[in-house]
């Protein structure tokens, strides 16, 4: 698994990357896009925040989404906060725009 070195998520030491929780979460039946950004956190350094776009006629529950990752991907991994939101920004390409994201919900500096 790779990412970008922007997008790895380093928290308590360890690495998280965006694209691992991603794909799990995208396998959830109630979720149609979804994106993961590190987000600033005062004792692991940084956390991943899982911003979801529910499928039609879905309300995923944020603690369920969590709960789906248990035993998918290692603990650190799993995201503390969950946002459910009506879109994600995309480019040109498809690609997700994370630094708009970052923008958005850690604000400029991040």
């Amino acid at each position: 698994i790779t990412d970008r070195k922007k997008d790895v998520i380093i928290s308590g030491g360890e690495n998280v990357y965006p694209s691992e929780v991603e794909g799990v979460i995208g396998a959830h039946p109630a979720v149609k896009d979804v994106a993961v950004i590190g987000m600033p956190h005062e004792k692991w350094g940084e956390r991943p925040l899982l911003i979801v776009v529910p499928r039609p006629g879905c309300a995923p529950n944020p603690e369920s989404l969590r709960e789906f990752c248990r035993g998918k991907m290692p603990d650190w991994s799993i995201p503390d906060r969950v946002v459910i939101v009506d879109s994600i920004p995309h480019g040109a390409t498809g690609k997700i725009l994370k630094t708009e994201l970052r923008r958005i919900y850690a604000g400029p500096s991040a």
